[in-house]
C-alpha cells in the first residue's frame, strides 16, 4: 500500500479500515485537488492517469477531513514534520502545517550480504551531530548522510578499528510537543511519524543519497546499522497531532481494557504488535531498507514491545515473520531488550540470532572502575555474559551510548546536571552510574584531570578487550562532553561533535587499542573458551576465594593476555 508508478499513471492505496470515506489529496503549490477513492477490503485505492513521479499527495478521511494524513508508507517527504498546536486540534485545516509524501520511483533492487559480522566494533552516530563541526567536510554536507562517505570520515573510522556504523534515526520526526515552547527540538530523533521516509535536513538526497553513502562505507568494509524506532509513532497521547495512523488506522496504537493507550515506550502511545497490519508495516519497512539502500542489519529501539501482545513473547509472531523473509532472515538484528511497560526488561530473552544490548555489562563495568563492583562481575562481562547468555554470547558491551552520561562525564560527574531540558532536573536515570573524581564538572586540579583521563582509558581498554560485539558512540574516543546532561535529546548543538578541541591523545590510545583487539580475533569469538586461564596479579592461579575482593587479574586465552589493575587504573590487552 503506497503510491506506485503504474502504466499511465499512479496508483494510490492506503489502510484506512474503519474510514467512511477517504480522498487522495494532490498538490500542485497550495492548490490541492481531491479525488475519492474506492473501499477494497481495509484498504482505500484509485488511479490517477494524470498522476507521476514527483507528484506531492495526503490523504483526508470523512472522520476529521480538515486533517491531511501522510501515507503511513510514504519514502520521501517535502519537508519536516514541525510541531504546532493545531495538529491536535479538531476540525482546523493542516494541509500547511503537514508535509506532503513525494510519489517515488524505486531503485534497483538489492539484496547484498552484510558486511557487518558479530564480534567486531559498532560505532553508533548521530548523523547531524557527526559532522556539524566537521572542518574537513563542505558547510553544505555538514549533517548529511552523505557526509559520512568523505574520505575524512572513512579514515577516522577505519583508523579506530570501526566494522559497522550505526545510524541513529534517520526517518523524519516531529518534536515533542513540550520543546517548542522552551526553545529546544529533539535531536536525537527517537519520535518518528511514519517509518521509511528519511528526514530531508539529514537526507536532502532521499533514498539515493543513504545508498550511495551505504555502498561508499561497503567498498571500505564498513557495514550500515540503521537505529529503527517500531515501538511507539509521533502521534502521542490524546492530546497529540493527527498526522498519520491516527486519523487513518487508529487500531495500530494498543489500547488497555477500558481503551486508553497503552504507553509501553514512555512517549503517549505504543503500536500494537499483535495487530498483523502493524507486523506487516514493519516488515515493509526493513525490505525497503534492504532492497533500496543495502543496509547491513537494525538496531531495534524498545524492541520489547515488538514482541508484547500485550504481555512478551518469546514466540512473537514478528520473530518467525522476519526469519522467514528471505531478504531479511540473514541482516544483523539488535534489540534493545526493554520497555517501561509491565515485564518489560527482557536481557537475554529474545532470539537466539539476534544481539541484545546489554546494559548489565555497562553497569557492572561501570561498578568495578568506581571502585564498589567486584572483579567476578567484571569477569564475567568480559568474557561475553554467560549468565545471560549461556555459551554463545549475544549481547552488544559498551559503557556509554546516547542515552546516558558521554564516557567522558561518565568519569567526571556524579549526578546529572540536565537543567537546559526544561523539567528541573527530573528527566534523565537519576541513579546512572558515574563518579567525577572528587570535583563536579569541569576541574583545573591536575590529580583530578589526571585520574579522570586514567578512569576513561581503563572503561575504553575494558571495552575493547571484551569478547563478542561492543559498540562505541561516536565522540566518545576523543572525550566527548555533554557537561553533565545525560538525557542530551532536546538538546541539538550540545550533540554537536567538537573535532577541533578533540582529545587527540585519548583517540591515538583508541587507535592503539583497536589495532591489538583486530590481532587477537578470539575476541570476536561468540563461543566461550573452554582454554582461558585466571591468574591473580601476583602470578599465582584464582581461587575462587580470591575473587572476594580483588582489585584485578590476569586473563590468559589463546592469542591474547588480559590484564585487569584496579589499583593502577589500567587495563592492558597483550596479543600473544
Amino acid at each position: 500500500m503506497t503510491a506506485t508508478l503504474a502504466a499511465g499513471g499512479v496508483d494510490f492505496a492506503v489502510r484506512a479500515p474503519a474510514a467512511d470515506m477517504v480522498w487522495l489529496c494532490l498538490f500542485d503549490g497550495d492548490a490541492e485537488r481531491r479525488i475519492a477513492m474506492q473501499p477494497h477490503g481495509d484498504d482505500w485505492r484509485v488511479h490517477v492517469p494524470d498522476a507521476g513521479e514527483g507528484a506531492r499527495y495526503g490523504f483526508r478521511t470523512a472522520a476529521d477531513a480538515a486533517k491531511l494524513l501522510v501515507d503511513p508508507h510514504a519514502v520521501t517527504l517535502d519537508r519536516r514534520f514541525a510541531y504546532d498546536p493545531h495538529l491536535r486540534e479538531p476540525r482546523i485545516d493542516t494541509a500547511a502545517l503537514v508535509p506532503r509524501a513525494v510519489v517515488t520511483a524505486p531503485l534497483p533492487a538489492l539484496d547484498l550480504v552484510p558486511v557487518f559480522q558479530p564480534g567486531d566494533l559498532i560505532y553508533e552516530v548521530n548523523v547531524r551531530a557527526f559532522t556539524m563541526r566537521h572542518p574537513d567536510v563542505p558547510p553544505e554536507q555538514r549533517g548529511t548522510i552523505a557526509a559520512l562517505a568523505h574520505p575524512a570520515i572513512i579514515a577516522h573510522l577505519k583508523r579506530i578499528g570501526v566494522a559497522a556504523v550505526e545510524l541513529m534515526p534517520i526517518v523524519a520526526w516531529i518534536d515533542e510537543r513540550h520543546l517548542p515552547p522552551l526553545g529546544l527540538s529533539n535531536g536525537w530523533g527517537y519520535n518518528p511519524v511514519v517509518p521509511m521516509a528519511l528526514d530531508p535536513r539529514l537526507a536532502p538526497g532521499g533514498i539515493a543519497e543513504l545508498r550511495a553513502t551505504v555502498a561508499a562505507l561497503r567498498a571500505e568494509g564498513i557495514g550500515t546499522i540503521l537505529d529503527l524506532v517500531f515501538n511507539h509513532t509521533g502521534e502521542s497521547d490524546v492530546l497529540g497531532p493527527t498526522l498519520s495512523l491516527r486519523g487513518l488506522d487508529d487500531a495500530a496504537y494498543a489500547r488497555a481494557p477500558d481503551g486508553t493507550l497503552i504507553n509501553d515506550a514512555g512517549t503517549g502511545n505504543t503500536l500494537d504488535f499483535a495487530n498483523p497490519a502493524v507486523r506487516a508495516l514493519a516488515l515493509d519497512t526493513l525490505r525497503h531498507f534492504v532492497s533500496q539502500a543495502g543496509v547491513d542489519g537494525f538496531r531495534f529501539d524498545l524492541a520489547t514491545v515488538m514482541a508484547r501482545g500485550p504481555g512478551f513473547d518469546r514466540a512473537a509472531p514478528i520473530f518467525a515473520e522476519i526469519a522467514a523473509d528471505p531478504l531479511l532472515r540473514y541482516r544483523v538484528l539488535i534489540a534493545e531488550p526493554w520497555d517501561i511497560g509491565p515485564g518489560g526488561y527482557q536481557l537475554g530473552n529474545f532470539p537466539a540470532d539476534w544481539l541484545e544490548w546489554n546494559d548489565r555489562y555497562r553497569d557492572d563495568v561501570r561498578r568495578f572502575w568506581r571502585g564498589d563492583g567486584g572483579a567476578g562481575a567484571l569477569a564475567t562481562r568480559l568474557m561475553g555474559s554467560s549468565d545471560v547468555f549461556g555459551d554463545r554470547t549475544r549481547g552488544v558491551g559498551f559503557v556509554a551510548a546516547h542515552d546516558g552520561f558521554t564516557l567522558a562525564d561518565t568519569v567526571s560527574y556524579a549526578e546529572r546536571h540536565n537543567h537546559a531540558n526544561g523539567e528541573h532536573n527530573r528527566d534523565g536515570h537519576a541513579g546512572e552510574i558515574a563518579w567525577n573524581n572528587g570535583e563536579e564538572g569541569d576541574s583545573a586540579d591536575p590529580a583530578i584531570r589526571a585520574a579522570r583521563a586514567s578512569d576513561a582509558r581503563a572503561l575504553l581498554a575494558t571495552l575493547f578487550a571484551t569478547r563478542g560485539t561492543i559498540l562505541l558512540t561516536a565522540g566518545d574516543e576523543f572525550g566527548r562532553t555533554q557537561r553533565g546532561n545525560n538525557n542530551g535529546y532536546a538538546q541539538d548543538e550540545l550533540l554537536w561533535l567538537n573535532w577541533a578541541n578533540r582529545d587527540t591523545a585519548l583517540e591515538d590510545y583508541v587507535a592503539d587499542l583497536a589495532r591489538r583487539r583486530a590481532a587477537c580475533p578470539s575476541l570476536a569469538d561468540a563461543r566461550i573458551p573452554r582454554d582461558a586461564t585466571w591468574r591473580r596479579l601476583d602470578g599465582q592461579p584464582m581461587r575462587d576465594a580470591d575473587w572476594d575482593g580483588a582489585n584485578g587479574f590476569v586473563l590468559r586465552l589463546s592469542d591474547a593476555t588480559i590484564t585487569v589493575d584496579r589499583r593502577a587504573r589500567t587495563v592492558t590487552l597483550d596479543p600473544r
